[in-house]
């Protein structure tokens, strides 16, 4: 409803995104973190191409080796020779394509059982918001490392598993905007003229849900990130020789008193991640927000 209200009030010429670009733009710190990001994602993409060393292979001549220049070990190494800005740029990609994965599965499904939901109304309504509050009712965390423990430690057991319950938040949210959206006056021409149920839904209902997705997919992305990271931290996420940020913050934390630098990089590198996400998250907040303007 505040997406389409932003549209009414866009200035003459301009489009509600061009609008909230422009304000996006304004906002530093969110410009700042959005750069940042895409050069850590950059980084962690073309970093291990390009750098000497293999993330799993050990210079048994290095171990435990701080920060150097000697052999190129710009971060040091592990307990086992690896070279640790290697293993945390390889760990980042896996800790981020879990992050990504898993929304926009989780965001497709919560969009579409929440439009769906709110859409139709009456008991189809309540029986499956009844499911998402039944699900709330567990611990989520707990679900994700027995489902991880049963099915496996595989990069796509890890995704499903995150997957199974990180939807529902955005399925509460999709149906309470659809709620508002449903009785609009173009929703009833739809209606009047014959268009089924699920074409109104996808094609008219959800993409005036964009703005509210684009937020809320950039909050579920830390904290998928984050949910990885603790469930690899318990030993029950990407196993070795894979890593993720997870991993290594979990390798450092044993060794922190002699070897600090193995907690102080992937865990920079997480921080730094998951605050570029909250920042960009409060830059589209205030972009899209109608009353902002």
């Amino acid at each position: 409803m505040e997406v389409m209200q932003a549209v009414a009030s866009a200035p003459h010429g301009r489009s509600l995104w061009a609008d909230a670009r422009t304000r996006f733009m304004r906002n530093k710190a969110a410009v700042v973190s959005l750069v940042l990001l895409l050069l850590i994602s950059a980084a962690c993409i073309v970093g291990p191409a390009v750098l000497p060393h293999s993330f799993d292979s050990a210079d048994w001549d290095a171990m435990s080796l701080p920060p150097t220049l000697k052999n190129m070990h710009w971060w040091g190494t592990d307990e086992s020779g690896r070279d640790l800005l290697v293993r945390c740029l390889v760990g980042g990609r896996i800790s981020l394509m879990v992050g990504l994965l898993a929304t926009l599965a989780s965001v497709a499904i919560g969009i579409a059982w929440g439009a769906t939901a709110g859409f139709i109304g009456g008991k189809v309504d309540a029986f499956m918001m009844r499911i998402v509050d039944m699900m709330y009712a567990i611990p989520y965390l707990l679900i994700a490392i027995l489902l991880v423990t049963i099915l496996g430690r595989e990069f796509y057991l890890v995704v499903l598993a995150i997957t199974a319950f990180s939807w529902m938040d955005m399925a509460r949210v999709v149906r309470g905007q659809t709620l508002s959206l449903r009785s609009m006056e173009f929703v009833e021409a739809a209606r009047s003229i014959g268009v089924p149920t699920r074409r109104i839904i996808f094609s008219h209902i959800v993409p005036n849900l964009l703005g509210v997705v684009v937020i809320y997919t950039t909050v579920t992305v830390p904290s998928v990130i984050l949910t990885e990271s603790v469930l690899s931290f318990l030993g029950l996420g990407i196993q070795e020789p894979m890593t993720s940020w997870g991993v290594l913050i979990e390798d450092g934390t044993s060794v922190m008193e002699v070897s600090p630098w193995m907690l102080l990089f992937p865990g920079a590198l997480l921080s730094m991640t998951l605050y570029c996400f909250n920042f960009i998250g409060d830059g589209l907040r205030d972009a899209l927000d109608p009353k902002e303007r």
